[in-house]
């Protein structure tokens, strides 16, 4: 079972890491700061899963990205595009329908110990 487990568990964390990560990015994130904030918010990515997102969203065109090399060690910033800032607004609107569907269904489980 807790084979099963881990994968379903990983399987549902990595539906809601791209919302996660685009709701981060309405202003300008460099990787780690990305990272950071979303473990304030109790979430935790490795960035060997957070960079590959970020490139795939980047090919998506839901991000942009640009080069600051103003620092002594130049950061890759990332932001929501137009086209992404959309994207991000429908999602956002039909993940809280979908979670407030979900926890009154998970509510109505008398047998459920975690309740």
């Amino acid at each position: 079972m807790n084979t099963l487990l881990n994968s379903l568990m990983t399987e549902l964390r990595r539906g809601t890491l791209t919302l996660a990560v685009l709701s981060q990015l309405r202003t300008p994130q460099y990787g780690y700061s990305l990272v950071q904030l979303l473990e304030k918010s109790g979430i935790v990515i490795d960035q060997s899963t957070l960079y590959p997102l970020l490139r795939r969203l980047e090919k998506q065109e839901l991000v942009t990205s640009n080069w600051d090399k103003s620092e002594s060690r130049p950061r890759k910033y990332y932001v929501l595009s137009e086209y992404g800032l959309e994207v991000f607004l429908h999602l956002k609107k039909e993940w809280i329908n979908h979670s407030k569907g979900l926890c009154d269904l998970l509510k109505g489980d008398e047998e459920d110990e975690f309740n």
